[in-house]
């Protein structure tokens, strides 16, 4: 039975018993509020967990590397996990990390992002692994995120995945430790520098990017 907007508190105690409580989208996005973390898969909710030390740590550094150095190159907008992304009707994800070049800033919205960005960067927690590696991957594929990154760090991997012609990711090989992306003109990024305890200062990692 769908889930109607009278009953937020409800729903929230029926989360906790049932995987996937459902409701129509347009009920979702009047429902769903800055302090609920939830997406949004064709009817049913998908409520996220809270991250892990090293989760928010890896977040709060590429925010600050990525950020910056979007901003300095005037290339378009970085945007955190707080921003909805409207992927097709139906479908609303809560990426780590979101890039829109600077010509297609009409796709932003007054409180999400209608369509495909540029690219998506996704931070693997445990119970997102799923998520990260499968179902998302299928989705910004089909919806024509032009690149997806997924960061694995227990795990040390980084993949690059870019869309190619036919419609399909392909996953890019390291260029002397690096991974260049296609979609953030200048941006690459060496893949030990995640997997430093600590990270690496980003102000040291933005030089070596060329970034005064």
């Amino acid at each position: 039975m769908p889930v109607t907007m009278a009953t937020r508190e409800e729903t929230l105690d029926v989360a906790r018993d049932t995987e996937f409580p459902t409701m129509a989208e347009d009920e979702f996005v009047e429902w769903c509020n800055k302090d609920t973390r939830a997406e949004f898969t064709d009817g049913r909710i998908v409520f996220m967990s809270p991250v892990s030390i090293d989760h928010s740590l890896t977040f709060n550094w590429l925010t600050r590397v990525l950020g910056l150095f979007v901003e300095h190159r005037g290339l378009g907008v970085v945007l955190g996990s707080e921003v909805m992304l409207r992927l097709r009707p139906g479908l609303r994800r809560l990426p780590d990390l979101i890039f829109v070049a600077e010509e297609r800033r009409g796709i932003l919205r007054q409180n999400h992002i209608e369509g495909a960005p540029d690219a998506v960067f996704e931070i693997v927690s445990p119970d997102s692994v799923s998520r990260d590696w499968r179902e998302k991957f299928a989705e910004y594929a089909e919806a024509g995120v032009s690149e997806y990154w997924v960061i694995d760090s227990p795990h040390q991997r980084a993949d690059l995945n870019v869309l190619d012609e036919g419609g399909r990711y392909e996953s890019v090989e390291e260029d002397d430790g690096y991974l260049i992306s296609q979609a953030i003109e200048g941006f690459r990024l060496k893949t030990e520098w995640l997997w430093e305890e600590p990270l690496p200062n980003p102000l040291d990692v933005l030089r070596e990017l060329g970034v005064p």
